[in-house]
């Protein structure tokens, strides 16, 4: 069986909130942002929005956008660090929602890696059950979940969704290859400590030990395509772009440097989106698409770093 993508949408909040907005409550610049991080403003959710809302949208994106029956989808697969409940799953509301009465639901929790374990779990999921259409979708309020006093992490962090909608072709496939790795051991440099956030409620807040997460996303990812590519006989002038996990542009830059591919050969959205988690790599990749730079058969190498340690890379037919 082969599985083509055949619609991409994303959503982002109304809210936005920039550099200088944040220089009014914090000791910080967009300067200092920017210099660091690459990032000049971030979409934020309402204080009502939830990440399956997020995850609405994106969804009612793609049946709009590709004319689908919503009771052909066989299901629907939900990468979020940020549920809006323990459970039920933020899937099963979407799949209520969008009238897709066919389709099982489910969440995955992969952290910023989500989309990309997202992809090889549709991609196996549709091949050993035999399933027409699934619909993939990063969904991530991050917002609700960070200390906006601590300004070494509330200015990295945005909100959005994105979706994929996958279905069996007999003509094109656009899943080349997935690869998933993990190192429990490292969970310390990144996590949610839950029950002691300035929410004062069960969240949590993020916390984050930044020069070893740096380090590690530059080590993990590099490694990782390095080993798909070279798997898949493939090299890095088979690629058209690479579309990396959002978090950072000074690690998307090392990346370059590390595999020599120009940077203008990678899809960046950080100064407009901040690090929206799971949802940054459809994100991203659609603002591709909108903005020209990606076209209909692109080979497109996606890599991903997230906490627990996890990361892994896909390589992908648009």
């Amino acid at each position: 069986m082969k599985i083509a993508i055949t619609g991409i949408s994303a959503y982002l909040p109304k809210k936005v909130i920039t550099n200088d907005d944040l220089a009014k409550t914090l000791d910080t610049s967009h300067e200092w942002i920017y210099t660091r991080t690459g990032i000049e403003k971030r979409h934020v959710v309402s204080e009502k929005e939830l990440a399956s809302d997020l995850g609405i949208k994106a969804a009612k994106g793609i049946i709009e956008q590709t004319n689908l029956n919503p009771k052909e989808i066989d299901g629907i697969i939900v990468s979020t660090t940020t549920a809006d409940r323990r459970f039920p799953s933020c899937a099963c509301k979407i799949q209520g929602e969008i009238g897709a009465k066919n389709a099982f639901a489910l969440d995955i929790n992969a952290a910023c890696a989500g989309f990309i374990y997202g992809l090889a779990v549709s991609d196996s999921m549709m091949k050993g059950l035999n399933l027409n259409t699934v619909l993939l979708i990063g969904a991530e309020t991050l917002s609700k979940f960070v200390d906006w006093t601590d300004r070494s992490t509330c200015v990295l962090f945005g909100d959005g969704a994105g979706a994929f909608l996958l279905q069996a072709s007999t003509r094109r496939n656009s899943i080349i290859a997935a690869k998933l790795y993990s190192d429990g051991k490292k969970e310390k440099y990144n996590h949610i400590l839950a029950h002691n956030g300035p929410q004062n409620d069960n969240r949590g807040y993020t916390t984050m030990e930044g020069r070893p997460v740096f380090k590690q996303a530059i080590d993990c990812m590099a490694s990782s395509m390095n080993e798909i590519l070279k798997e898949n006989r493939m090299k890095i002038d088979d690629v058209d772009w690479i579309v990396p996990h959002q978090a950072n542009r000074r690690i998307l830059e090392s990346l370059c440097k590390i595999r020599n591919f120009p940077l203008e050969k990678v899809i960046i959205t950080t100064q407009e989106h901040a690090n929206t988690s799971s949802a940054s790599i459809p994100l991203a990749i659609k603002d591709g698409i909108d903005t020209g730079k990606i076209k209909k058969g692109d080979v497109i190498l996606l890599t991903a770093l997230g906490a627990g340690l996890v990361w892994g890379s896909a390589i992908i037919r648009i």
